[in-house]
């Protein structure tokens, strides 16, 4: 997947924006980032399940994110270190483990 296909992938989950922060590109859902990615050396950051994390970190291009939760968030080495589908169920899943922090009145707004 290379960052364009990705960034429109992320666009079109409902209720999405992007911004820049720490000169790094995130990808938001009321405010609250569920994606990061450089644009200078394509390291890639998601929420994750935490009962996922140690399956993530022991494949290799993939490991702790810096600066985030512990076992809540990873780091991919690039956008291909994942086949597209796979990336893309990432990304969705990411969206939703920070939509269920919010407010139920919020996540209504985005329920199907």
């Amino acid at each position: 997947m290379d960052i364009e296909t990705f960034r429109d992938y992320c666009l079109s989950l409902h209720g999405t924006t992007e911004g820049m922060k720490w000169e790094l590109l995130c990808f938001m859902v009321e405010e609250k980032i569920f994606v990061i990615t450089s644009l200078n050396d394509g390291t890639l950051c998601f929420k994750c399940d935490p009962n996922d994390f140690d399956a993530f970190i022991a494949r290799h291009g993939i490991s702790q994110a810096p600066h985030f939760a512990r076992r809540h968030w990873v780091a991919i080495n690039s956008l291909e270190v994942m086949p597209d589908k796979e990336l893309k169920q990432c990304i969705a899943s990411s969206r939703s483990l920070v939509l269920k922090k919010l407010s139920k009145k919020i996540q209504a707004k985005y329920e199907n």
